[in-house]
């Protein structure tokens, strides 16, 4: 039974080596495979909103704080960018970086002040602080182009074609996606990562252990807020043109949610997974059905379903089927039966005759 066990398991891990590498040749195929520059367009959003629930997850998978205002970070990354650029004449790639440090560092403070909060509370805060940088940004029009938008240069110039940027930018999210991935890989291996998911489970408890809670979540929530501000940014380059009232939208914070939801928060690829499902979904429904709020009313139904049917999300609802079908270990180590023979000659009490020979 062990020796089975044990098969079972070189061959999961072998699958899953496949899977990861049959992935990356996936992904560094698309764009040879897309059959038109709108295909490959609907990548990049794809996997912009990877990076996006992946960076989230660094909140809500390891400590259990549910955000919706995410968009404000990747808001900031992407105005910290745009006017890095416009205003201060930065160049493309030290804006991005710049921008994703500066928003790091303004999410130092405001994880100091919201973090001190839990449930329901966090989560007003993180909508109240989307609402603020929206009426924030469409106000001061004189420095962010207030409700005309801020257009913003594109890295490659005008000798590289719309379809040859949209190569470009996809291969750069999923090289960010890969970092971000590898970064949450290595925490949740970590003992810093186990502190996390203490706090998860229970705060108060993983407290009177002596887990630094606070510290903990603070730089958990300035990770986060770092990588979603740097998505923010690569789609500020990526798109062109940056509104405040689409930047900053609660909506957009609440995408993150589903998808994450709907792959699984506690596993590395659940996110991910969500992305395709949810961005490919929504950018089906605006294709074939335009304006109409059609795709909202579908986000709604299918976070229902996730919640109802798939409440620990589709990875781990997968890892607990295959863990119905597989072998079990014995609790007890199994012996042979001269083993057992040769254990009780050993526990057998002395004979009569040596007794009697006394």
């Amino acid at each position: 039974m062990r020796s089975d066990s044990d098969a079972v398991g070189v061959a999961l891990r072998a699958g899953r080596v496949i899977g990861l590498l049959a992935l990356a040749a996936l992904v560094i195929a698309f764009p040879s495979l897309a059959p038109d520059p709108f295909i490959l367009s609907v990548g990049v959003v794809i996997t912009s909103y990877a990076v996006l629930a992946t960076s989230w997850n660094f909140v809500g998978g390891f400590t259990g704080y549910i955000s919706l205002g995410h968009a404000a970070y990747s808001g900031l990354g992407a105005y910290a960018t745009g006017l890095l650029i416009v205003r201060a004449g930065f160049d493309p790639w030290v804006a991005l970086f710049a921008g994703g440090v500066l928003v790091a560092l303004l999410a130092v403070p405001i994880g100091i002040a919201s973090l001190r909060v839990r449930g329901a509370s966090f989560v007003i805060v993180s909508i109240a602080l989307v609402l603020i940088t929206l009426l924030v940004f469409q106000s001061w029009g004189d420095f962010t182009g207030g409700s005309d938008g801020l257009r913003v240069p594109r890295p490659f110039g005008p000798d590289v074609m719309r379809p040859e940027q949209h190569e470009r930018f996809f291969y750069l999210h999923a090289a960010l996606l890969a970092v971000a991935l590898l970064c949450w890989w290595v925490i949740d291996r970590s003992r810093f990562g186990a502190g996390l998911k203490a706090i998860r489970e229970d705060e108060d408890k993983a407290q009177s252990l002596g887990v630094p809670t606070f510290a903990y979540k603070l730089v958990a929530f300035v990770v986060s807020a770092f990588f979603t501000a740097l998505a923010g940014g690569l789609y500020a380059l990526w798109f062109g043109f940056l509104d405040p009232v689409f930047q900053f939208s609660i909506l957009a914070g609440s995408y993150l949610v589903l998808m994450s939801l709907l792959g699984g928060i506690r596993s590395l690829f659940g996110p991910v997974l969500g992305a395709v499902v949810v961005g490919y979904a929504m950018e089906y429904f605006k294709a074939q059905y335009g304006d109409t709020q059609l795709h909202l009313v579908a986000m709604g139904v299918l976070l229902a379903v996730v919640v109802l049917f798939m409440p620990d999300g589709i990875i781990p609802a997968l890892n607990g089927l295959v863990n119905r079908f597989r072998p079990r270990a014995a609790s007890i180590r199994e012996v042979t039966q001269g083993e057992l023979a040769e254990r009780r000659r050993e526990a057998e009490p002395p004979t009569s005759k040596q007794e009697v020979g006394r």
